[in-house]
């Protein structure tokens, strides 16, 4: 079939339907950033012929090369029958409006975090800008690489607890400029920055439960499980961090934490914590928030 395409087919519009066709016809998983198959189709075509996301539709009727026809379909089958994200095949994701390297020892960013980073953490600093946050769980740097963005004059710790993960957020804040602002850490959570206090501390820790992991599609099972697993009840991280915050919170800061489907169990458990669940208008849920006063109250 991909033969007859290579031989058939002649423009970028022609491989982007035909890409649409091949991934409804795998019934693929569209979980990474990316809502639709026509999304994913254009950005694996132009990804697969070295062209920027916001390259002019006008030249879609271009004819291509038979070299550059052979790239789609080898891009196309790697994210089709090996079930590889798109973005590990082309070593980018959009986070927050910007572009991060990404590959497979870090997960593919895709957190509404973006949303509230992008609205510079309103309504708690409409009078005032933070100027020490923490990323706990950092993975590629997106989140603390986008703090800095919002909040130019912050200092921003980014920590992971994988070595892996460390190189690729430095990878990101080079590719950023962001040396200055944005500072990379191994530790497991608070243990490497002992001491210090913070404005705001925001993670998207590994969350998913045992139930919810042998459920995973497959694109899913290409994302290193240290970042996704955490547990019977996808707590066991949260459950640290709310324990250890509030050492290391400004006395006016706040938390913020998601644990997508895990919203429920966290209830559950803390049944007297007045979490306050953030609404995103762009899609996504289980994100918390808390005060440094809430945090010193309850634990």
């Amino acid at each position: 079939m991909h033969h007859e395409a290579v031989k058939e087919l002649t423009t970028i519009k022609d491989y982007i339907r035909y890409c649409v066709s091949r991934f409804l016809d795998a019934s693929v998983c569209f979980g990474h950033g990316i809502e639709s198959p026509t999304e994913e189709a254009i950005e694996l075509v132009l990804g697969a012929l070295k062209l920027p996301r916001d390259f002019d539709p006008f030249f879609f009727d271009s004819t291509l090369t038979s070299s550059e026809r052979q790239a789609i379909i080898d891009m196309l089958q790697k994210r089709v029958v090996k079930r590889i994200p798109l973005a590990y095949l082309t070593n980018e994701a959009i986070f927050a409006g910007y572009s991060f390297y990404v590959d497979d020892r870090v997960l593919v960013p895709r957190s509404p975090i973006a949303e509230l980073i992008d609205a510079g953490f309103q309504p708690w600093f409409c009078d005032r800008e933070p100027t020490r946050i923490l990323d706990l769980c950092t993975g590629s740097g997106c989140i603390a690489i986008a703090c800095a963005y919002a909040f130019p004059e912050a200092q921003v710790d980014a920590v992971d607890i994988s070595a892996d993960a460390i190189e690729v957020a430095k990878i990101n804040i080079e590719k950023h400029g962001a040396e200055a602002l944005v500072h990379p850490i191994q530790s497991d959570l608070f243990k490497g920055v002992a001491g210090e206090k913070y404005d705001i501390i925001v993670s998207n820790p590994p969350y998913v439960d045992k139930r919810d992991m042998g459920a995973l599609p497959q694109e899913f099972r290409h994302e290193p499980e240290l970042g996704l697993a955490a547990g019977e009840d996808g707590l066991d991280i949260v459950h640290q961090i709310l324990a250890e915050a509030k050492e290391y919170l400004a006395d006016d800061g706040i938390l913020i934490v998601e644990v997508g489907n895990s919203q429920d169990a966290l209830m559950e458990t803390y049944p007297r914590i007045p979490f306050y669940w953030l609404e995103f208008a762009h899609g996504g849920h289980g994100v918390f928030m808390l005060t440094a006063q809430q945090l010193q109250e309850f634990f």
